[in-house]
């Protein structure tokens, strides 16, 4: 179900709220408008009217596979809804974000309760934020003219869906290995910043089996990043 609101603060924080009345995994929440939209680590995130800013709700079963790898099932959900409307070159980024030929043009957040995670999903669809100091995109200035958000969150639940299924009945790997076919190819120079301010650089390697992402250092040695903030260089 699919539930539309002109206006609100966060359709995470809505969702949360819905979590906690008992709603159902599948359950999705989309906003014309958002007031109080974040992103990763506290991050005011711009929510115009135009755009696509959704939520949706996954219920935590025992087997799953790590609660965070579903920010890479929601990464190969949204790609594989921007990729084709694009004219530029769709890629993921360790650990939220969709760029087209480098611009940010789609980032997800995710939140947990319980055994409620929330799955935030907002997409540049008709604009982007301006002065920021890394490039942006949307979809409208790919050439995707066309491009609406009540559609598009019609047509990525069911994506969203397809992958989930894919992560709870086959585990990670499957989902893995097609984010890593669709994301910043190796060797891939990368700068990250870690949340207690230690700043690390090195080139992309792959990811491990949790979904953690491999630094391979000038030295030649390897070092797994559990959080941080991914510039490309």
């Amino acid at each position: 179900m699919i539930r539309f609101v002109a206006e609100t603060g966060s359709t995470n924080a809505d969702m949360l709220a819905l979590a906690e009345q008992g709603a159902a995994e599948g359950s999705w929440l989309r906003a014309g408008r958002q007031t109080g939209g974040r992103g990763r680590m506290g991050r005011h995130w711009e929510s115009p009217a135009g755009n696509l800013h959704a939520s949706t709700l996954v219920r935590l079963t025992a087997g799953d596979p790590p609660a965070h790898s579903l920010a890479l099932v929601a990464a190969n959900a949204v790609h594989a809804l921007i990729a084709p409307l694009c004219s530029g070159n769709a890629r993921i980024k360790w650990p939220n974000d969709i760029l087209v030929d480098g611009a940010k043009i789609a980032g997800i957040l995710l939140e947990r309760a319980g055994d409620a995670v929330i799955v935030g999903i907002g997409v540049n669809v008709t604009g982007y934020p301006e002065g920021l100091e890394r490039p942006v995109t949307s979809l409208h200035a790919q050439g995707a003219s066309e491009a609406e958000a009540g559609d598009l969150i019609e047509r990525l639940a069911p994506l969203f869906a397809h992958w989930l299924s894919v992560w709870r009945a086959h585990g990670l790997d499957p989902v893995r290995t097609h984010w890593l076919l669709n994301a910043h190819s190796r060797g891939t120079a990368m700068r990250v910043l870690q949340p207690d301010g230690e700043q690390v650089d090195g080139t992309f390697d792959t990811l491990d089996r949790q979904g953690m992402l491999i630094l391979r250092l000038a030295d030649g040695q390897s070092r797994a990043i559990h959080a941080g903030d991914i510039i490309l260089n």
